[in-house]
């Protein structure tokens, strides 16, 4: 146990940095962004929103009747559409806050896999591999479903999934010399046999 604990704090600390040079230091954390063009009056129209939230426009609602539905879809194919996430009194970047947050979801994460690579027999690069396979099972059950129904675009789903699967392969090279294969024979649900 000493061991998963350890793994999710070394792994979570891997993932966090890896996470910060491929932002920061790396275009991988722009890709696919742009700023709006003339902004300043789609800010000013943006001021009428007073609840920070996730919005999606044209709006759309489960209770819309079928003629609404229908009303909805014919607007979003005519354009704009898309989703819209937004604070409408500003936002500090980069606060301790949000970092700590970060950590800490990477450091669960990690964990999570420690535990995971604890239950998993084989080579030590079969299971950096198996931990490198979790950023694709998340890019895959994530992202790609943001880029499929939302319209997130193509270059940004693609950093993503660079910088998911590379960082949780970083964290695996330590996960898996740190948490070292189960050194008993485990069942299905990973408990003594």
């Amino acid at each position: 146990m000493t061991r998963v604990l350890l793994g999710g704090l070394v792994g979570g600390i891997i993932v966090f940095f890896w996470g910060a040079i491929a932002h920061m230091a790396l275009p991988l954390g722009m890709m696919g962004m742009s700023s709006i063009p003339d902004e300043e009056p789609v800010l000013a129209a943006m001021k009428q929103i007073r609840e920070p939230g996730l919005y999606m426009f044209p709006g759309f609602s489960p209770s819309m009747s079928a003629q609404e539905r229908e009303a909805r879809f014919a607007k979003a194919k005519a354009g704009p559409s898309g989703i819209l996430v937004i604070t409408p009194s500003g936002a500090e970047a980069m606060t301790p806050r949000q970092l700590l947050t970060e950590l800490a979801s990477n450091m669960l994460a990690a964990l999570v896999g420690a535990f995971l690579l604890s239950r998993i027999t084989g080579s030590y690069p079969s299971r950096v591999v198996c931990t490198g396979l979790m950023g694709v099972f998340s890019w895959l059950s994530i992202v790609v479903s943001y880029w499929n129904w939302y319209g997130f675009p193509t270059a940004f789903a693609l950093g993503e999934g660079i910088t998911e699967v590379v960082g949780w392969l970083l964290a695996g090279l330590a996960l898996a010399a740190i948490v070292g294969p189960p050194s008993r024979k485990l069942d299905a649900v990973g408990t003594d046999l």
